[in-house]
């Protein structure tokens, strides 16, 4: 860093120092500094607490603790010359700690800490004033995950910035700022730069982040649904067997959403489907060439009234013309992913897999003769 003497038109350099060269004390100064001016974190946030100590059962203290234009609490730890190797743990539990405060709460700090320290006056009107809002009752403070670190020391051990970029991708919003002393004769200047996530990538590198927590959740819920489909053909599977249903009786539990079994026509298949939403048994003609699938639904659909009439209810016949494949279905709402709706839907589907193979299998099987389209052995 260097001085620009404009009279001169020279330049001198900046001699860096070490705080504890220069009798600096991170409570006493670096601490100060940044309460009296907080826009140096690069922003604007209102300080509401130093040597915040209001956490149950525990006297730990957080530097300071800030509030941004969001809305979100901001925890604060500064260090000298050694970011220290458990900063991050402290910060990690300070944060937890306050995630918790509610807006009353943290109006009751922030007026403690104008009656000990600013000589008074309204918290919340200085709450609304920084957010600009017309009351409290518009303001959204402390929402959910929203909870930030800032750390701020002149040098950073590695495992705190792997710790903090770790942070960062799992979508924790944390920040390193890199804080140096110069001399230059009596004077005394402060270098304050953010060096986690750079400036210029902070967007990118936040954006990165939030697309990975939605993938992993994404991820979670995937694996959950997996889960829970095999668990739910393994109870209809058993319900099948003991109900005698035979087409089922060589069919393994899956984690698809649906449990195919053959009609005796290649690639025409009895399905039971399960979503969150619903249970549905159908009828799947899936063939390569969609003239055959047509053909086989249209002979079908013109035996519509005999087989519902057998089937005991109206079925959804869909012939999809823009598609290759039609199905014949018969559906019902339930809370798919509710357990305890469990033993409804796998007797319905029992009972109407049961109705459905015994409406259609016999006439689709005598329009797949006239096609020659039967298989031997189904």
């Amino acid at each position: 860093m260097y001085r620009v003497d404009l009279t001169t038109n020279r330049i001198s350099r900046l001699t860096q120092k070490r705080f504890c060269d220069l009798a600096l004390r991170e409570r006493d100064h670096l601490q100060e500094w940044l309460v009296h001016q907080p826009d140096a974190l690069g922003e604007e946030l209102l300080i509401l607490q130093k040597e915040f100590d209001g956490f149950d059962e525990t006297r730990e203290r957080l530097d300071l603790l800030a509030l941004d234009k969001e809305g979100n609490l901001v925890v604060i730890e500064n260090k000298l010359d050694d970011s220290g190797r458990d900063v991050t743990w402290q910060a990690l539990k300070y944060t937890a700690y306050v995630s918790t405060l509610k807006t009353v709460q943290i109006v009751e700090v922030f007026q403690k800490y104008l009656d000990r320290y600013c000589n008074g006056g309204s918290a919340s009107e200085k709450i609304c004033e920084f957010l600009d809002i017309e009351s409290l009752q518009d303001a959204s403070l402390n929402p959910g995950n929203g909870q930030r670190m800032i750390f701020v020391a002149a040098n950073f051990r590695r495992e705190v910035t792997a710790t903090v970029m770790w942070l960062i991708s799992r979508g924790v919003m944390a920040q390193c700022f890199r804080v140096t002393p110069f001399t230059y004769g009596e004077e005394l200047f402060l270098d304050l730069q953010q060096i986690i996530p750079p400036p210029e990538a902070e967007d990118y590198m936040i954006g990165i982040s939030s697309k990975e927590v939605e993938e992993a959740a994404a991820q979670g819920t995937r694996q959950r649904a997996l889960e829970l489909r095999f668990q739910f053909w393994a109870q209809v599977l058993a319900r099948l067997q003991a109900d005698g249903v035979g087409i089922y009786a060589n069919i393994s539990p899956s984690r698809d959403h649906w449990l195919n079994a053959g009609s005796g026509v290649r690639s025409c298949s009895f399905s039971m489907i399960f979503s969150y939403r619903e249970v549905r048994v159908e009828l799947s003609l899936s063939r390569s060439e969609a003239s055959e699938n047509k053909h086989l639904f249209d002979q079908l659909f013109d035996l519509r009234n005999e087989i519902e009439t057998t089937f005991g209810h109206t079925l959804d016949w869909r012939r999809m013309d823009d598609k290759k494949a039609c199905r014949i279905v018969y559906a019902r709402v339930f809370d798919g992913y509710n357990k305890d709706c469990w033993p409804d839907m796998i007797t319905w589907l029992s009972e109407h897999i049961q109705a459905l193979v015994a409406a259609i299998q016999g006439p689709l099987r005598q329009a797949g003769q006239m096609l020659h389209l039967q298989d031997e052995g189904e």
